[in-house]
Parts: structure tokens; C-alpha cells; sequence
């Protein structure tokens, strides 16, 4: 996840652990736009096209830290 930004690591745990845009929006004090910005910046770097790739991604990449 080095290509990410601190805040896109945020944005990403938090899709990962299965928040809803409008509770990530809440836990960071951000608008729902914001993080659909982020979230999608994030899907460009990574090259997934839907969400249920990105948290097979964030999943994989932490169990794979985990080892």
C-alpha cells in the first residue's frame, strides 16, 4: 500500500472492515463526496474496478503483512 496516500489508507481500512460511504464520511468529518473522491483515486491506483476487489485487496495485503 505504498502508493497510497495516509488518508487513502484510512479511507481503505474503513471500506475494507464493510463502512458505508456515509459512515466513513462521519468518522473522518468529511462529505460523502470526499470520499467517493478518495475512494475512487484509490481504485485507479490500485486497478480495481469494484468494491468488493478493493477489500479482497485490503484483506490480502494485510494477511499477507501478517506472515
Amino acid at each position: 500500500m505504498g502508493k497510497l496516500t495516509a488518508r487513502q489508507r484510512e479511507v481503505l481500512q474503513l471500506v475494507a472492515e464493510g463502512r458505508s460511504l456515509k459512515e466513513i464520511a462521519n468518522i473522518l468529518h468529511v462529505s460523502v463526496k470526499t470520499v467517493e473522491f478518495h475512494k475512487s483515486r484509490i481504485m485507479d491506483r490500485l486497478g480495481v474496478r469494484t468494491t468488493a476487489e478493493l477489500t479482497k485487496y485490503a484483506i490480502s495485503r494485510v494477511l499477507l503483512a501478517a506472515d
